[in-house]
């Protein structure tokens, strides 16, 4: 299992100077609990909900297009033993250019996998970072917790499902400005956002597919089912991971898209079961499906091109 900060990137057409707006405009991604500065060197914020979760952020460094830290000052949550757990880390927003796009790095140094929060605020941070910031970034609209209820309900959810299954599945969800059908096509058109390097079928249950990574990965997905515009799920009934000392630690472990209809927007609910925090991949392979589904396949629904793996074998 990784010992690394928790770090989660997001590749973007927007300028740095769009990111930074995003980025300081934490009431348009991320809550609108929030009470107090977010934008300057010295600005101090708070965000709470009923006796849940509190927390007190503090701007130590401000780099106009280029980085944004916060360093949290005080923290409160009444579901796990150590209820300070997050107080003096740092949150850290690093923004640079890379070729043509931008790219933002996000890191929560000191959130790293000995906390008892961990599992629980990977996932949000995950949720927050590659969808509802990359959304307000994107579209101009981010999906911010509302004033009642929100990012603290479900943390609490997560943790009580956490305790009722000690090793959580991987899991990530991306919301898109997409019908459900353009999302289940855009799903089955693997080459289009994980890799070109793919042989077989992906339309119908029975279909199976190959996909290859050099000589790094390797690994064949029977669809087992199809419900159109709705569901798509994979079997890995074979796999080659190089890297790994079980090289067939995917086997027989299944990926699941559920799509569902909110509004004007499609959310899709990626969950690779199998892949648990004991699994030896796990660190390498939620970078990956972090970009795969989180940059790739989102970019693909909201831009009409994904950044599938290009290399050709």
């Amino acid at each position: 299992m990784a010992t690394s900060d928790f770090t989660t990137t997001l590749l973007l057409d927007q300028t740095p100077e769009e990111v930074f707006q995003a980025v300081t405009n934490v009431r348009g991604w991320w809550s609108e609990e929030i009470e107090g500065g977010t934008e300057k060197e010295g600005d101090e914020f708070r965000y709470h909900h009923k006796d849940v979760h509190y927390c007190k952020m503090r701007l130590t460094e401000v780099v106009p297009g280029k980085k944004v830290v916060w360093l949290v000052l005080d923290n409160y949550f009444n579901f796990i033993q150590d209820e300070n757990e997050w107080k003096g880390t740092e949150i850290i927003f690093e923004i640079a250019r890379q070729n043509e796009q931008t790219q933002l790095r996000f890191t929560h140094k000191g959130l790293v996998p000995a906390y008892e929060c961990f599992e629980i605020c990977r996932d949000a941070w995950t949720n927050y970072i590659q969808n509802s910031l990359r959304s307000l970034i994107v579209t101009g609209q981010g999906q911010p917790n509302p004033k009642e209820g929100g990012f603290n309900d479900w943390l609490l959810r997560q943790h009580t499902e956490n305790q009722t299954r000690q090793e959580p599945d991987y899991h990530l969800r991306i919301t898109v400005p997409a019908t459900a059908h353009e999302a289940f096509n855009g799903i089955n058109g693997i080459s289009k956002w994980w890799t070109i390097n793919m042989e077989g079928r992906s339309e119908k249950p029975g279909d199976a597919f190959t996909v290859r990574f050099g000589d790094v990965h390797m690994s064949t997905q029977k669809l087992v089912e199809v419900i159109p515009d709705e569901k798509v799920v994979w079997l890995v009934t074979d796999s080659l991971l190089n890297f790994l000392e079980d090289k067939e630690e995917w086997t027989n472990t299944k990926i699941c898209f559920e799509i569902s209809r909110q509004g004007d927007q499609t959310h899709i609910d990626f969950t690779h079961f199998g892949l648990a925090p004991k699994a030896e991949c796990y660190g390498a392979c939620v970078k990956a499906w972090d970009y795969y589904v989180g940059e790739s396949l989102f970019k693909l629904l909201t831009e009409g091109k994904g950044m599938p793996e290009a290399v050709i074998l």
